[in-house]
């Protein structure tokens, strides 16, 4: 990777944009797809599939938006802080599935906003390390001010680019809505005096976050 111009102010938010976009494609379009069945379809049987469908894509698309707001926005509490037992219900709610699993191992009480939303958007790129599914353990010393992710999982692995793309470094190609996410997780960590590390172990990746 060489170095190219970094996206402005305004590219990265229609960058930003466009990846929540993304996000919810799948889910809306699936609520449109049951409903338009609910409307049509004469049987009963297809109107009950059609109606688990709408209901298991609302959750879906709620879980990707409250995930969103607060990985990406100002967050959803006032105050310069985030309750992190909010935070891992949040996390939970966007990365589990029949195939992940997250341990948010976090204590009780509240931490910074930015490291918050650092803690989020690690806990996306942990997904992408195990893409046939396994489990996220994820742990925050606020003493020592460090965080922690363990990715476990078959075939573990850092997608191509993403140690590059967290430590600031933008691909000749420039940055777009595929590679927006592990920079601007980047750009999260070093606004909260972070640097994150990645570490491959047998079975898959650890992922720090420590005070520079």
């Amino acid at each position: 990777m060489t170095t190219a111009t970094a996206p402005g102010p305004m590219e990265l938010a229609a960058l930003l944009t466009s990846k929540v976009c993304h996000d919810l494609v799948s889910p809306v379009g699936a609520i449109n797809n049951g409903l338009e069945v609910m409307t049509d379809e004469g049987s009963a049987e297809m109107r009950d599939f059609a109606l688990d469908l709408i209901i298991k894509s609302a959750e879906q698309a709620s879980c990707k938006l409250k995930f969103c707001r607060m990985a990406f926005g100002a967050g959803s509490s006032a105050g310069s802080e985030i309750d992190l037992g909010e935070a891992g219900e949040v996390a939970r709610g966007f990365i589990e599935s029949e195939r992940t699993k997250l341990a948010w191992n976090a204590p009780a009480g509240a931490l910074a906003k930015d490291k918050v939303k650092l803690l989020l958007n690690l806990v996306t790129i942990a997904g992408t390390i195990i893409p046939r599914g396994g489990e996220i353990a994820v742990e925050v010393d606020p003493g020592a001010g460090v965080l922690t992710l363990r990715a476990r999982g078959t075939n573990a692995k850092i997608p191509a680019g993403v140690g590059d793309l967290v430590a600031g470094q933008v691909p000749e190609t420039g940055i777009d809505a595929h590679s927006i996410q592990p920079y601007y997780t980047g750009l999260v960590a070093r606004d909260a005096g972070l640097k994150v590390g990645f570490d491959m172990c047998e079975g898959g990746c650890d992922i720090t976050a420590t005070p520079v």
